[in-house]
């Protein structure tokens, strides 16, 4: 079934909402005064739809760089005559005191309220509008919302002095929330009295005390007969805290885990604790101990644990606490614990550290709120694909995907995540995923390293995107992928594996793509950044993959672009071409990657008067006895020559060398090639090779012309016959052969 969700079209709901997220002025809004979002009068919306565009919204500022956020978005909301707000989940920074006033007059029931730390004590007073009709809220780690600044001294010139203080406010509590139910108050900010702050709560159901520091939780018991959840994570236990535990008798889940990293606990659980739980708390369904230490020994001795099939029956459970259960729980969280590694555990679903199957539930468990505990598994996880096989891959990568996404700014979690992502995308996994997996992937690769500059993130997307085929799979993301690429490369300070990995992305990326991808990536600065690289490593007089694939790059991006050619000999191309040859002259792939470029260059006829210079005309000619890379150095350097021959003898502007000296030499190396060489090339047009033939004015390029496409169609007929044909080279062909001009040999060959 998760294959078949992961491959299933988005709804139309979700590509309607999406769409009209991204073009509101086309669509439900108008701009008042240039500035101000409104509302189209005629437009009526419910809360199914209301709901998700608010929470679409938040997930699109959270996760879309490209997407804007607006100023006056949530006071599209503001009249539930036109617009009904119900259900909705506001998440970090982008939510501030007057989107949340903006809201007051909706009949909210749920309010979700994740992180976010700019909201204040207004926020608050914003809240009772909500008293009514909230069932569900959560205020997790919204670490401000109990500060009002404060004014000392109320006067105008007193405030330059003062800035505003943060004050605690004490009066706040939940009179007149007559229907909340749920409610979390995770990481809540030390001072609030939470005992007077709930005890106007009429019949709690759930509650959440994450990371709360009581001493004394006794005023839980008020909600003994109605509280069916408790979490109370990483709260410091006591004693008294488990002997009021017990009386809720009603609880179904209860989670005391901790992060075992986070501080020192003097509380070590017990087999008596443990007792105590499964005894009064009969409703159990979920438990959640992950992160404690044992203080003595649960377990079952090994000779009386029935061997054979793990099972999850309570009676065979090897953890003796446990054999007093009804039925086995639907969940049980053992991360970090030594019971997780047992034989039986009567449980339908453990969080734990043993085995895939547990390491994935424990990041589905904990993502959301604890991402500490989170980039420890996914952790675990990284060390599973990269070493054994991950059976269950789809779920893996989409917890995943969702942890990347909803931490964008937590390193631990994005360095981890980068990382177990390059093994789980990799080629032997390659079958399972679908074309919008792997598009989600390569979403939250490139979000990551738009947000993080560190270097082991850096690195992991970087290794990521290797696994995808380029440019086809990255196409819908080409100018991101590509300004983000070039933004790693022009930075001053440069990890050389990181420099070495994007270069050859860059590579790929402009390799076997249309003319207006290349022109568009040109302007980007594509080709200035490749020779600033190639700047820096001549002055280290080093050549590397880094030299070689930033030579590359620019024949890539050079092909059939004139306006990249130009900017090549613009920012001084030819003088880095010349002064590379000269500092590694015995470098192959480098010698044939330059002339490629350069044969991009020559096809340019406004651009070749700049090739005719003493200087490059002796290079290009003294290449031609290359024996480089088998025939390519040899076979570009002529390429280059009968382009500029094919300008006629009015073009040659320089008295040395001649011309017909230079002619000799190409027909000599032309009859020194071998008809049948393999090639270290890859042609999509013939068109620039197909305009040397129908001339008389140098009979030598159109020899070059004739052996270039000869060779081509005899070694690799399947795939240059049809483009030969295609492009009409069989007339061009004929035509030639009755030309008087031409060569015998040429005629033969053609």
């Amino acid at each position: 079934s998760l294959k078949m969700a992961s491959d299933s079209p988005e709804s139309l709901m979700t590509l309607c909402t999406d769409y009209c997220l991204r073009n509101l002025e086309g669509t439900l809004c108008y701009l008042l005064d240039n500035e101000t979002l409104r509302l189209h009068p005629d437009i009526f919306l419910p809360s199914e739809i209301c709901d998700k565009l608010v929470n679409e919204y938040v997930e699109l500022v959270k996760t879309d760089s490209i997407f804007e956020p607006h100023e006056s978005f949530f006071t599209l909301f503001s009249d539930p005559r036109s617009t009904r707000l119900a259900r909705i989940h506001l998440r970090e920074q982008i939510v501030q005191d007057q989107d949340l006033e903006a809201i007051r007059k909706q009949d909210l029931v749920e309010l979700y309220l994740t992180n976010c730390e700019k909201l204040t004590a207004k926020s608050l007073q914003t809240l009772v509008s909500f008293s009514h009709t909230l069932i569900s809220l959560s205020l997790f780690g919204c670490c401000n919302i109990f500060y009002e600044e404060e004014n000392p001294g109320g006067c105008e010139d007193d405030c330059l002095v003062n800035p505003t203080r943060q004050v605690l406010v004490k009066d706040f509590t939940f009179e007149g929330f007559s229907r909340l139910r749920f409610l979390n108050l995770g990481r809540l900010i030390e001072g609030v009295n939470v005992e007077t702050l709930l005890r106007p709560l009429a019949s709690l159901a759930a509650l959440d005390l994450s990371g709360i520091q009581l001493n004394d939780v006794g005023f839980l018991t008020q909600w003994k007969d109605s509280l069916v959840s408790l979490v109370l994570y990483n709260m410091d236990l006591s004693e008294e805290h488990i002997h009021v535990i017990a009386q809720l008798h009603k609880l179904r889940h209860l989670d005391i885990s901790r992060d075992h990293l986070s501080s020192y606990y003097k509380f070590k659980l017990t087999r008596r604790v443990l007792n105590l739980f499964v005894e009064n708390l009969v409703n159990l369904t979920s438990l959640d101990i992950s992160g404690h230490t044992m203080l003595e020994n649960c377990t079952i001795p090994s000779m009386e644990e029935k061997m054979g099939q793990t099972s999850i029956e309570p009676a065979k459970s090897s953890i003796a606490p446990f054999r007093g259960l009804k039925r086995p729980l639907q969940f049980l969280g053992l991360f970090e614990t030594s019971l997780c590694r047992l034989m039986h555990i009567p449980a339908y679903k453990v969080s734990g550290d043993k085995n895939e199957e547990q390491v994935l539930n424990a990041i589905e468990a904990y993502t959301e709120h604890r991402p500490e505990i989170t980039s420890r598994a996914i952790n675990l996880l990284f060390d599973i694909a990269r070493i054994e096989r991950c059976s269950q891959l789809l779920r893996a990568l989409q917890l995943v995907i969702t942890a990347l996404k909803c931490h964008k700014d937590d390193k631990n979690i994005q360095v981890t995540g980068s990382a177990a992502l390059f093994y789980l995308t990799n080629s032997e996994y390659r079958m399972e995923q679908s074309v919008k997996l792997r598009r989600q992937v390569i979403q939250v690769v490139l979000n990551g390293m738009e947000s993080y500059q560190e270097v082991t993130v850096q690195r992991n997307c970087c290794l990521t995107l290797c696994n995808f085929s380029i440019p086809e799979e990255l196409e819908f993301q080409y100018r991101r992928v590509n300004e983000l690429l070039l933004n790693i490369l022009n930075q001053s300070r440069q990890d050389e594996s990181i420099q070495r990995i994007a270069v050859h992305l860059c590579n790929a990326l402009v390799c076997q793509v249309d003319n207006d991808h290349k022109e568009a990536v040109g302007k980007m600065g594509f080709v200035m950044t490749m020779l600033k690289l190639i700047q820096k490593k001549l002055a280290d007089k080093t050549c590397d993959q880094v030299m070689e694939f930033s030579w590359s790059a620019l024949w890539n991006i050079t092909d059939e672009t004139p306006d990249n050619c130009e900017m090549f000999l613009n920012y001084s191309g030819m003088k880095l071409f010349l002064e590379c040859l000269k500092e590694f002259p015995e470098k192959q792939e480098l010698h044939r990657n330059m002339l490629g470029l350069l044969g991009n260059v020559a096809e340019v006829k406004e651009l070749r008067p700049q090739l005719m210079t003493s200087q490059f005309i002796s290079v290009f000619s003294n290449l031609l006895e290359s024996k480089a890379d088998g025939i390519e150095v040899s076979y570009n350097a002529c390429g280059v020559l009968s382009h500029i021959m094919f300008d006629g003898p009015e073009a040659w502007g320089i008295c040395e060398p001649h011309r017909e000296e230079v002619v000799k030499r190409m027909w000599a190396a032309i009859q020194s090639w071998d008809i049948n060489s393999r090639r270290n090339i890859n042609y999509r047009s013939f068109e620039p090779i197909l305009r040397l033939l129908p001339q008389g004015i140098s009979p030598v390029s159109q020899h070059w012309a004739t052996w270039a496409l000869y060779n081509l169609v005899s070694v690799y007929p399947d795939k240059y016959c049809p483009l030969l044909i295609k492009e009409g080279g069989i007339p061009l062909l004929k035509d030639m052969i009755k030309m008087a001009s031409a060569r015998q040999e040429t005629k033969e060959m053609a």
